[in-house]
């Protein structure tokens, strides 16, 4: 089973990530890089290239930008605690991701990142709309409340989402983070295995 591009689960296993001064480790965090990427980024990219072409009142793909975005947010929290999947626990791993992430903490408290779970995540992924009186756009800060709801800049939320990553990924690098590789494998090693 391919686990990203040209890289399959067997060749995950012959990994040597045992030992933390492994070149291994570098393979294993572009292969995640990698995954992530091709699948999802490198697509909700596209789409903001797309969307920026047009006047702002007619930027349409928001919605389908941060529904990806979305899908990222708890994969990335998923793999920081180690869950093999997030049944029951997706709202928590959702809102930890966004309130304690390096650029995402200075916008999100906790209650402020459940409301975007709310709102956001399940608005959008169950009902293709956003909940409440919270609105998705292209332009202003990343995100702020009026109304009774929040507004989101879905293109900025987009490119804090690919430097919190890149924030992962080099924290992923750095060997004395025991604990953030061995969730990282939990998650990795379950993916394999399916």
């Amino acid at each position: 089973m391919q686990i990203a591009p040209d890289f399959d689960s067997s060749e995950w296993a012959g990994l040597q990530l045992n030992d933390p001064l492994s070149q291994d480790w570098e393979k294993a965090i572009a292969v995640f890089r990698s995954r992530i990427y091709a699948r999802f980024i490198e697509p909700a990219d596209a789409l903001v290239a797309l969307d920026a072409q047009k006047p702002v009142a007619e930027r349409r793909f928001g919605f389908a930008i941060l529904a990806i975005d979305c899908l990222v947010v708890e994969t990335l929290g998923a793999f920081q605690e180690g869950l093999k999947n997030t049944d029951g626990k997706s709202k928590p791993t959702f809102a930890k991701f966004l309130s304690t992430s390096p650029g995402f903490r200075p916008h999100f408290t906790r209650s402020r990142a459940q409301r975007f779970y709310k709102d956001f995540r399940c608005g959008i992924l169950h009902q293709a709309e956003s909940g409440g009186k919270s609105k998705v756009w292209s332009v202003g800060e990343l995100i702020h409340e009026d109304s009774g709801g929040l507004t989101v800049n879905r293109t900025k939320f987009h490119e804090q989402l690919k430097a919190d990553m890149d924030s992962y990924m080099a924290a992923l690098r750095d060997r004395t983070n025991t604990k953030l590789r061995t969730n990282f494998r939990k998650k990795m090693n379950f993916i394999c295995q399916n």
